[in-house]
């Protein structure tokens, strides 16, 4: 009789352990409780997980908001711990309450794992368990219930009898015309999706008047998700359909009262370009395209201005051309010389591509204007997009017909006072070099890479010295030794420290482009002397440099002229210097061995 009371009181410790953590003050411990719901389910076994954990876990839905969005989360992975696909159903109620609270997050992760465990069920349990749920939500009293059934009529319709997809359709219906602005808002999120489940006679019976209810909504917070929603259903639609039915509620869209509408119509333009067709973009598409790119708001230009390339690019080959010139170039010659920057930044990341589409003849005379206005703009972001994007002109034009141009504002950013400025133009400077070649690279941009590294900030000296990398590897060697180098090596005699040591930054990424043997007759005899600084991170850094470089020797060159340098640096008065110098021996002479 004990035996089996002991039996019996092991079996209910883990629920013990769970309910005493689950009722405990500290929200980390409840946390972590709901985070170990898998192994408490597994000591228990699937029917009690049934019968005893998840009834305790729906009566305890009254917590902290983060322990519920874990609960929310632990339990859409939870089908296992049931018993399978069989009881799955079982998984609802708690679930159900955590879809009705009030915190958003918490309500989308239960969601999210409803529709997870939505394909499990048998057609039998999505009738008699899950439909009953979505309707108990989109009846309920309480918005937030509301708000979560919108998310699960498209993984049940596909899955259910006749009868109950008019149910459900109806359902929809009702909660896409809801009082709350918060439930046509979630109906509107999901309208997209509910079409693509429901039949093709249904689609333009129901769905079209719910949509274009929706799509004339007072808020405009449902106004500019129905324009997501148009994407969807077009793609769903016959060319004639979508432009009696769908392409009325655009246009309006585009001239919306509201700008973050047109804001969305703008953002979208591309997959709606794409889900309407050629023929219903070249009539409709490209006159909203152009009030678009003249909108009076700077947010909308700037969304639709970041859409110009994608946009042409996806235009009908036949009439691409002659659309670009007459209908799209000359909004864009405006927006070059645009009030606001960010509208003007946004196209300038974009208009070069638009030099491969139209052609070198067009590019010359049309688009090279522009460049070049762009170059010389006051805001740096839009010369930097400008220089970012050179490839695409390179390749149908070549750059010398920039290069005048491109100069000054090359210079003008290397020296900007912003240092987030000219880390970014150093980025771009081993592209530049191979469009413009060398010799124009030593004529005019040499001097500029070898000022950077003396930049007053870290970030700056250590992206030029890796910018020298990429240099010497694109213009070789000799190069290097004739060009590069002896400016780098007059670094190691300079006043300031900060200076010297980038001198030693600069061999640690040139020494294996250039090789051992100029490192050895050039580099190596500086760095030697270097090892006698009177600064003691210099002279740390001498040690650190010539165990990144002792790989690229012949052991010979490390036994008779490293190692006694290194040797000497390990009996230095400094600790640091010291440190430095006994680590480097070690690899050193791990390499020799």
């Amino acid at each position: 009789m004990a035996a089996s009371d002991t039996a019996s009181d092991d079996s209910l410790y883990p629920i013990a352990v769970l309910i005493d953590e689950l009722r405990n003050e500290d929200v980390q411990l409840r946390l972590n409780s709901i985070k170990k719901l898998s192994t408490i389910a597994l000591a228990l076994g699937v029917e009690r997980t049934r019968s005893e954990l998840i009834p305790f876990l729906t009566d305890t839905i009254y917590d902290e908001d983060e322990v519920l969005l874990a609960l929310a989360e632990q339990l859409g992975n939870f089908t296992p711990f049931v018993g399978g696909s069989e009881f799955v159903h079982c998984l609802l109620p708690p679930l159900e309450s955590l879809a009705t609270v009030e915190e958003t997050v918490v309500r989308d992760k239960a969601v999210e794992s409803l529709r997870a465990i939505a394909a499990q069920h048998s057609i039998t349990d999505m009738e008699s368990h899950f439909v009953p749920l979505v309707k108990r939500l989109a009846g309920g009293d309480w918005f937030t219930s509301r708000t979560s059934a919108c998310g699960l009529f498209s993984v049940c319709y596909p899955r259910v009898s006749v009868t109950l997809k008019t149910e459900l359709r109806l359902q929809f219906r009702n909660l896409c015309g809801d009082d709350t602005p918060m439930v046509r808002r979630a109906a509107a999120s999901k309208i997209g999706e509910f079409a693509k489940a429901v039949e093709v006679e249904h689609l333009k019976a129901d769905i079209i008047p719910m949509f274009l209810n929706l799509a004339q909504d007072e808020q405009d917070s449902v106004r500019l998700l129905a324009v997501e929603a148009s994407v969807a259903i077009a793609g769903l639609l016959p060319s004639e359909d979508t432009e009696q039915l769908i392409m009325p509620t655009v246009r309006q869209a585009a001239e919306d009262k509201s700008w973050r509408v047109r804001y969305m119509v703008a953002d979208k333009f591309t997959e709606l370009q794409t889900a309407v067709g050629p023929e219903i973009t070249k009539t409709d598409l490209v006159p909203a395209f152009q009030s678009l790119l003249k909108d009076c708001e700077a947010e909308v230009r700037a969304a639709a201005a970041n859409k110009v390339k994608e946009f042409c690019q996806n235009l009908d080959p036949a009439v691409r051309e002659n659309l670009i010139m007459t209908n799209i170039l000359p909004s864009v010659k405006e927006l070059v010389s645009d009030a606001n920057q960010h509208v003007k930044s946004a196209l300038a990341s974009v208009v070069m591509g638009l030099s491969p589409i139209l052609g070198k003849d067009n590019t010359i005379e049309h688009l090279l204007p522009l460049f070049l206005a762009q170059l010389k703009d006051e805001c740096p972001e839009v010369r930097l997009n400008i220089i970012s994007n050179l490839d695409c002109v390179n390749e149908v034009i070549g750059i010398r017909q920039l290069s005048q141009s491109l100069l000054p504002a090359i210079v003008d950013l290397a020296e900007d006072t912003k240092w987030r400025v000219r880390l970014a133009i150093i980025e771009y400077m081993p592209l530049l070099a191979g469009q413009l070649g060398v010799e124009f690279f030593d004529e005019k941009l040499n001097a500029l890479c070898m000022t950077w590294l003396v930049d007053h900030v870290y970030a700056i000296r250590e992206a030029a010295t890796l910018n020298l990398h990429k240099l010497v590897e694109k213009f070789g060697k000799e190069w290097a030794q004739n060009t590069v180098v002896p400016k780098v090596l007059a670094m190691a005699t300079d006043q300031n420290y900060l200076h010297r040591m980038t001198t030693l930054f600069c061999v640690n990424v040139l020494a294996e482009p250039c090789g051992p043997e100029i490192t050895a007759k050039l580099m190596l005899p500086v760095i030697i002397s270097m090892a006698n600084d009177p600064v003691a991170n210099v002279r740390f850094n001498v040690a650190k440099t010539l165990q990144r470089i002792s790989p690229i020797f012949e052991k010979s060159v490390v036994q008779s002229q490293m190692k006694p340098v290194l040797e000497k640096l390990t009996t230095d008065a400094d600790i640091d210097v010291k440190y430095f110098a006994a680590e480097a021996q070690i690899i050193v002479n791990k390499g020799l061995a």
